[in-house]
């Protein structure tokens, strides 16, 4: 919503804050959506290293998160 400006203004430090928040908790596409913000400096420092810790994270079976 706030990354793609979907009925708000575009605000990539909000986006940013939200994908956290469910990546944190296992949400496996908010964690790939974290990497990508990390990619791109979007909201954030660009990252690479930080970016490739949340793919990881996002490509492990389920079972394993939280």
């Amino acid at each position: 919503m706030f990354e793609n400006g979907l009925g708000v203004i575009v605000n990539y430090g909000e986006a940013v804050r939200w994908y956290r928040q469910a990546a944190e908790q296992g949400h496996a596409p908010a964690q790939d959506n974290l990497g990508l913000m990390y990619v791109r400096g979007n909201g954030l420092t660009q990252d690479y290293a930080e970016a490739v810790n949340w793919f990881r994270l996002a490509a492990e079976p389920s079972s394993t998160k939280n």
